[in-house]
């Protein structure tokens, strides 16, 4: 009997020992789990509270895209301030082709678009007396959007939003950018687009073509 039990003992022992072995790792893989999950969990609510590009946050509106004005509608004035300190009110273009890029430094979408504006129509048309192009901004101060036009590389004027209750005149407050708003010479909307798609970047560069031709 003595003898039996000096031959189980030990193994009892490393069963034991096992089985705590593998309790330990199990709690630990749980720790690092959870851990894990709150870092992500972190990360998605500041893209949330930032309202990233992707417009994700955006309230439903009727046109699927945040708008509060429609084509047709008269283009709600303003007036904002430059990079340099200028005035610009928008009833004072009256007569001009005006378009009007909302966008901001953290917005990757915009990044992506900027240079097309850029090339393909500020630099086309920066001459004709009878087109207006302006970059508004989203509540971010003058050195951020002055770096952020070095960045991207784009030399048409840009104008400060703050508190961007400019933007709230033309999209929901929390809604996304970029948005382009195009407004003809008697200061009426005549197309509004959203995000940066080939064909609908395409229409708008066409749009502006046609409207400058009539003038």
């Amino acid at each position: 009997m003595k003898l039996i039990i000096n031959i189980l003992l030990p193994i009892f022992c490393f069963c034991q020992m096992s089985c705590a072995g593998k309790n330990a790792n199990t709690n630990s893989n749980t720790t690092t789990s959870v851990a894990v999950n709150i870092v992500e969990s972190k990360t998605v609510n500041q893209e949330s509270t930032l309202g990233l590009d992707e417009g994700t946050d955006s309230p439903p509106e009727a046109d699927g895209r945040g708008y509060i004005v429609k084509v047709g509608d008269k283009a709600p004035d303003f007036t904002l301030k430059t990079t340099d300190s200028k005035s610009v009110k928008l009833s004072d273009l009256r007569g001009k082709i005006v378009m009007l890029q909302f966008t901001a430094s953290w917005c990757s979408v915009c990044r992506r678009e900027m240079p097309f504006i850029e090339r393909d129509i500020w630099q086309k048309h920066k001459n004709n007396r009878n087109f207006a192009l302006y970059g508004i901004d989203r509540d971010e101060p003058v050195n951020t959007v002055l770096n952020f036009m070095e960045k991207t590389g784009i030399t048409y004027p840009v104008l400060l939003d703050p508190g961007a209750d400019v933007f709230a005149l033309y999209a929901e407050r929390k809604a996304g950018i970029t948005r382009n708003i195009l407004i003809d010479k008697e200061g009426r909307i005549v197309m509004l687009t959203r995000l940066y798609e080939e064909k609908e970047f395409t229409a708008l560069r066409k749009k502006i073509d046609e409207l400058l031709k009539n003038q």
